[in-house]
């Protein structure tokens, strides 16, 4: 599928840099005042400013002037902006309570995109909450525009030493496409869409979170990233991070065994048992001794080939599944990440997948996740956590705002594009 003229264009013009700063206010009474007194608004901005330093860009702590107002007529709002004294750039100053381009209200807008979370289609948004569906789907796609990285992850030490990375099978116009996905922390860190799954391809969708990553720091370097065995997979992780370990997911190899004994539940109950006691081992050398058990056990019995192949696959993989014991806290299955492929199988089926252009769907994937990154727990899942109120939170410790929505646009205040240095 070769990429239109527009799209060439897209590709080759240069990243316009974010401008808008997005920041959170106790109502819009609250805002009226800062709009109205200067000296309130600057001591509110340096307030916000100590407090989260990487909602604003780097230069503001050597001082800024306020530069007028932007007015807008759809939804009368000013919003002030103000140039930094060290660059003279301009940024203008949305409150959270705003969605992005003056669209509409968080208020209004927040209940449809929440029901997103489980694929609600736009047309059933429109018969629910009016409007027209194309208001819904760019008001969601729209979410797609910031870094999923630089939005999620709010201090470098967060920053995932271990990953689990693997990609989803969809369609795009009724061709295949791939969608390669890092996860962590249960929370999905890259979505990108590639239309094929070799090296290169695999390479480009997954250096997006590579090079998000190492916006907040740029020596990032993970310490491992479980995969299948797909070689295409394990050579793009290579590529992006030369002193990466590749673990195998022993998950896979597990389904294999179990997918060759369909026809034989007895058997396969024996030979799971066995399997997972190996995997269960805690330490590098009774791992090893019960493979060996294993193994040995396999060849004192009778197996039919289609059997006897994955077994065996399973120790000629072992160093693959050794070298996780070398690093602790490293994923050894994918099912943090199978989780979250299922919740994009669902709402990509509920769409009958991708009827647009690549660069659509690429909008399409990060806005999923990151209403997933954003969405809140139920009650028993908060329960679960701790009392944390969505994947966001229980990853960073904290929330910007407790209305999910606001919470995702003050993070992802300059398009979450900010510098290490400036993490609290």
């Amino acid at each position: 599928m070769e990429p239109s003229s527009d799209e060439n264009k897209k590709q080759t013009r240069p990243p316009r840099k974010p401008r808008s700063l997005c920041l959170s206010f106790a109502n819009e009474t609250e805002y009226e005042r800062c709009l109205a007194d200067r000296t309130y608004y600057r001591t509110y901005l340096m307030e916000q400013y100590q407090a989260y330093p990487e909602l604003f860009p780097e230069e503001w702590g050597e001082g800024f002037h306020f530069h007028g107002f932007i007015y807008s007529r759809k939804q009368d709002l000013h919003q002030r902006r103000v140039k930094l004294k060290s660059t003279g750039s301009v940024y203008q100053i949305r409150p959270s309570f705003m969605m992005p381009y003056m669209i509409g209200r968080v208020v209004e807008v927040e209940k449809p995109l929440f029901l997103r979370r489980w694929g609600v289609p736009f047309e059933a948004l429109t018969y629910v909450f009016g409007r027209h569906p194309m208001y819904w789907y760019r008001a969601y796609v729209s979410l797609g525009r910031t870094s999923l990285v630089g939005t999620t992850i709010k201090q470098v030490e967060d920053l995932p030493p271990h990953l689990i990375a693997d990609e989803k099978h969809t369609r795009l116009q009724g061709k295949k496409v791939f969608v390669p996905t890092t996860v962590a922390q249960e929370c999905i860190l890259g979505a990108e869409v590639v239309e094929q799954a070799d090296t290169d391809h695999l390479e480009q969708g997954y250096q997006v979170f590579r090079d998000e990553a190492q916006m907040l720091q740029p020596d990032y370097m993970p310490q491992s990233v479980n995969t299948d065995k797909w070689p295409a997979t394990r050579q793009a992780w290579s590529r992006l991070f030369p002193a990466i370990t590749l673990i195998l997911c022993f998950l896979h190899a597990v389904l294999k065994i179990k997918n060759r004994c369909r026809s034989a539940p007895d058997l396969w109950d024996l030979i799971r048992h066995k399997v997972w006691h190996v995997y269960q081992a805690e330490s590098l050398r009774p791992f090893a001794q019960r493979l060996r058990r294993l193994r040995e056990w396999t060849e004192s019995q009778t197996l039919e080939k289609p059997v006897q192949a994955p077994l065996q696959a399973l120790w000629e993989s072992a160093a693959d599944f050794k070298v996780a014991y070398q690093h602790p806290g490293s994923f050894r299955t994918s099912n943090g990440l199978e989780r979250l492929m299922d919740y994009q199988d669902r709402l990509l089926y509920t769409m009958r997948y991708f009827h647009g252009t690549l660069s659509s769907a690429k909008l399409y994937m990060r806005a999923m996740a990151l209403v997933w990154n954003f969405h809140p727990y139920g009650r028993h899942t908060q329960k679960k956590y701790g009392g944390a109120c969505a994947p966001f939170e229980r990853l960073n410790g904290f929330q910007y705002h407790d209305n999910w929505l606001e919470n995702m646009m003050i993070a992802a205040s300059l398009r979450g594009q900010y510098r290490s240095h400036k993490i609290r």
